[in-house]
C-alpha cells in the first residue's frame, strides 16, 4: 500500500509538471521522514550512485558525440550512405535510413539524428518528389536507432541502474541496431516499389572510394569503441575517453573546423548537461533504494506471476507497458525510473537483464516517435513544414517495421546476447 501511494503521488507530481528528479527526490525524502529514517540516507544513496568509474562514461560519450557533430561530418556520412545504398529502390529513403545508423555511432542520440540529418535529407527528398510526410516519417523512424548502437549513454545509464555489465550492454546494442535498420530498409524498398520512388545510378569505383575516404572517420568512432572493448584494450569508460580524444583529433587537427574556443564551449556545455543527467541518476538511485526496501519488484513479480509465469507472456506485457509509458514520458526519464524496478522483475522470470535492457531502451525511444509526447515527430514535422495530421498519417505505416523489430529483438534473445556472450562468455 505504501509503495502504491508513493508511485501514485509521483505520477501526480509528474503530471503537474514537476521535473522527474525533483519528483523522485520529494517522494524519497517523504518516505524517509514517514519511516523515521535519517534523511542523510538520501544523500548517501545519491552520492554513492555517481561516485563510480563507470558513470564517467556518460559525460565522455556525450562529449565525444558533440565533438563529432562539431566536425560537420553529416555531409560525409550521407555521401558514404549514397555510395552504399543509393542505387536501391527509393534511393534517398535508403540513404536516410543507413545514414541514421552511421550517425548513431557518432552521436548516440535520436534527437541529434533527426535534427542533423533531417535538416539536409528532408528538403532533399521533397525536391526529388518524395511526399513531405514520407520524408519526415522515414527520418523519424530511422533516428530511433540512435541510442541503441554504441556509443550510447542510455545503455550506460541502464547498466548503472540495473547493476549489469556496461561492456555487455554496449555490445548488446550492435546487432539489434543493425536489425532495426535492415527491417526499415526492406520496408522502404516495398514502399518505393509501391509508389515508384526514384533511385540513383550505382556509384562508380572512384565515387565509392571518394565517399569511403570522407566517411571512414565517422565509421571509425564506433569501431574504436567496440574494437577496444572486444580486444580488452580498454573498459567502456576508457573507451569513452579515447572517443573524446579521437573527436578532438578530427576537429582540431584533421579537419581543423573546431577551434580551441569552440572546444572549450563544448566542454562547458557538456559539463552542464552531464551535471543534469547525473543529478537525475543520483536521485533515481535513492528512489530505487526506497522501492527495493518496499519490495516493489517482488510485489510486481508476484502480480505478474498471477497472470502467467511464461517468460514470453511476461515479455509481451512488458512491451505493452513500456510502449504506453514511452508515449507519455521522455525516454531518458522513463528509463531512469523504470530500469531499477523492472530489471529484478524480469530476472525472476528467467529473462536476461541485458537482453531486457536493450528492449527497454528501444521500446521507450519508439515513444519519441508516437504522440502525444513524440519529440522526434515534432522535430521532423517542423523541418518538413507539415501539419500534425499529415505527420501522423505518414508515421502510421512505419510502426509496422518498428513493431516487427521490437518482436524480433524481444523473442530472439540471441540478437542482443550473441556478441556479449562471445566476448565475455554466457552470463
Amino acid at each position: 500500500m505504501t509503495a502504491a501511494l508513493m508511485l501514485g503521488l509521483m505520477v501526480a507530481l509528474l503530471m503537474a509538471g514537476l521535473p522527474v528528479a525533483f519528483a523522485m527526490g520529494a517522494i524519497s525524502a517523504l518516505y524517509l521522514f514517514v519511516a523515521d529514517i535519517d534523511i542523510g540516507m538520501l544523500t548517501q544513496r545519491s552520492t554513492a550512485a555517481v561516485n563510480s568509474f563507470l558513470i564517467l562514461a556518460i559525460p565522455f560519450f556525450y562529449l565525444a558525440g558533440e565533438l563529432m557533430n562539431a566536425c560537420k561530418l553529416t555531409d560525409r556520412v550521407i555521401a558514404l550512405a549514397r555510395a552504399m545504398v543509393g542505387h536501391f529502390r527509393g534511393g534517398l529513403a535508403q540513404i536516410n535510413i543507413l545514414s541514421s545508423m552511421i550517425f548513431a555511432g557518432m552521436s548516440g542520440s535520436a534527437t541529434a539524428d533527426v535534427a542533423a540529418l533531417g535538416s539536409i535529407l528532408i528538403p532533399s527528398m521533397k525536391r526529388e518528389g518524395y511526399p513531405a510526410g514520407f520524408a519526415a516519417a522515414v527520418t523519424t523512424a530511422s533516428a530511433i536507432v540512435g541510442p541503441i548502437i554504441p556509443p550510447s549513454t542510455a545503455m550506460i545509464i541502464y547498466a548503472a541502474l540495473a547493476d549489469v555489465s556496461a561492456g555487455r550492454m554496449l555490445l548488446a546494442g550492435i546487432l539489434p541496431g543493425v536489425t532495426i535498420i535492415l527491417v526499415q530498409m526492406v520496408f522502404a524498398w516495398i514502399m518505393a516499389v509501391r509508389h515508384d520512388f526514384p533511385r540513383y545510378p550505382r556509384a562508380t569505383l572512384c565515387e565509392a572510394a571518394a565517399a569511403a575516404r570522407g566517411g571512414v572517420p565517422a565509421v571509425l568512432l564506433p569501431g574504436i569503441i567496440v574494437g577496444g572493448i572486444l580486444t580488452g584494450i580498454f573498459t567502456p569508460t576508457e573507451a569513452a575517453a579515447v572517443a573524446v580524444l579521437y573527436g578532438l583529433l578530427l576537429g582540431m587537427v584533421v579537419y581543423r573546423n573546431v577551434s580551441l574556443a569552440q572546444a572549450g564551449a563544448l566542454f562547458i556545455h557538456v559539463g552542464l548537461a552531464s551535471a543534469r543527467i547525473l543529478f537525475i541518476v543520483a536521485i533515481a538511485s535513492a528512489f530505487s533504494w526506497v522501492m527495493l526496501r518496499e519490495q516493489v519488484p517482488q510485489t510486481l513479480a508476484a502480480a505478474l506471476a498471477g497472470v502467467s509465469t511464461d517468460p514470453h507472456v511476461i515479455m509481451a506485457i512488458m512491451i505493452v507497458f513500456l510502449l504506453a509509458v514511452g508515449m507519455f514520458m521522455v525516454a531518458s526519464s522513463a528509463e531512469i525510473v523504470l530500469a531499477p524496478i523492472l530489471a529484478p522483475v524480469v530476472v525472476s522470470f528467467g529473462i536476461d537483464p541485458v537482453h531486457f535492457g536493450v528492449l527497454l531502451v528501444f521500446v521507450l525511444i519508439v515513444g519519441g516517435g508516437t504522440p502525444p509526447v513524440g519529440v522526434l515527430m515534432f522535430i521532423a514535422q517542423d523541418i518538413a513544414q507539415i501539419g500534425f495530421g499529415e505527420m501522423l498519417r505518414a508515421m502510421l505505416p512505419w510502426y509496422i517495421p518498428l513493431g516487427a523489430a521490437i518482436l524480433l529483438i524481444a523473442y530472439i534473445p540471441g540478437i542482443s546476447l550473441l556478441i556479449p556472450d562471445l566476448v565475455f562468455g554466457p552470463a
